[in-house]
């Protein structure tokens, strides 16, 4: 099959004909239809993310048909519309018995932990527990963009912020993660903050129903910004980028006994961001963490999709070939692009 691989940390891929992969007993093996080209791609292939092991092939954010299916797989079989959480679950340990799959202590991941969905096919396995089943009026460009990006957003307003209508939202970043918590906060009633240093994304987060917007670049002070629109902070603040000045922002912005979930990947030198712990404890602010979204919770986000309250597709921002996709993920720190971009031709 043909795949992007790279063989060094920060070099150009390239495309290379590779073998295809084989189903697990338990796993099955998709034929790629569409796959969303992300930021965390781009730490995998500048080295960031430890459990790479070279030569690799990225990709994370898929969706497809089950081509081939492993001799113990019951729920799925060959022709299946599906997608995957971008964290897959091993089913046996503490976190996938109590549901959190989402933190599975055994969890793998495509495009990390194994190659990837930059390639015509791509293996998964313990498929009756990690696979998604796509209505048939979903098409695959909007299976994908759903990817890491949507359901990590619906996730972190919904489950970890436990956003609900009425409350100001701040939101630090409009890409892909952005500007998906802006559409999912307003569909649940809530008044949306963005803050991004662009006008062109600022402009698209307007349309999917921000209340008011602030130019990070323009404004003497982000925090003031924010406090000022929202009469006294944000209830709940999403660093949806993953930058100390984000993070810091995020939790500043808040009112009391206010609510910031980290999102943004925080990786490298920007690890370990400074934190204005001070008030953190006066105001009785709660930090949290959101990673990805559980094979099981995907259905309450589709329903929202299939009755119109949620329009994923107003995210993707353009499709590409896979020959194109290199240069995408090779610019992705640049952030050029408003909206996901999504691989739909896998012929060159």
């Amino acid at each position: 099959m043909k795949a992007v691989l790279y063989e060094t940390f920060g070099a150009a891929p390239r495309i290379a004909t590779v073998p295809d992969p084989t189903p697990a007993a338990d796993g099955v093996v998709i034929r790629v239809m569409a796959t969303g080209v992300c930021r965390s791609d781009w730490h995998g292939w500048m080295g960031h993310d430890r459990d790479i092991v070279l030569p690799h092939v990225p990709g994370h954010e898929l969706a497809g048909v089950v081509a081939a299916t492993g001799r113990d797989v019951t729920r799925w079989r060959a022709g299946d519309r599906v997608t995957v959480p971008f964290i897959a679950a091993c089913g046996h340990c503490h976190e996938c018995h109590s549901g959190n799959q989402q933190v599975c202590e055994r969890q793998f991941q495509p495009g990390f932990t194994h190659w990837g969905s930059f390639a015509e096919y791509v293996g998964i396995e313990h498929a009756d527990l990690n696979l998604v089943r796509l209505p048939d009026t979903m098409d695959f460009v909007t299976a994908a963009s759903l990817g890491c990006r949507f359901v990590t957003s619906f996730r972190a307003v919904v489950d970890q912020g436990r956003v609900s209508a009425g409350q100001w939202v701040a939101v630090h970043g409009c890409g892909g993660v952005g500007l998906s918590a802006v559409m999912i906060a307003r569909a649940i009633g809530a008044q949306v903050v963005a803050v991004d240093i662009s006008e062109q994304a600022l402009e698209l987060a307007r349309s999917l129903g921000a209340a008011a917007t602030v130019n990070a670049g323009r404004v003497a002070n982000v925090v003031e910004a924010v406090k000022e629109l929202t009469q006294g902070g944000a209830h709940v603040s999403l660093d949806a980028l993953g930058h100390p000045a984000t993070c810091f922002n995020s939790i500043g912005n808040l009112r009391r006994r206010g609510r910031h979930v980290q999102v943004g990947l925080m990786l490298a030198d920007h690890a370990a961001p400074a934190v204005p712990m001070a008030q953190v404890i006066a105001h009785e602010l709660e930090i949290v963490g959101s990673h990805g979204m559980q094979a099981h919770r995907y259905g309450t986000m589709l329903d929202m999709i299939q009755s119109g309250q949620l329009a994923p597709g107003r995210l993707v921002g353009k499709t590409i070939s896979l020959g194109q996709s290199i240069q995408a993920l090779m610019a992705m720190d640049k952030f050029q692009d408003v909206g996901m971009t999504v691989i739909t031709d896998f012929s060159a």
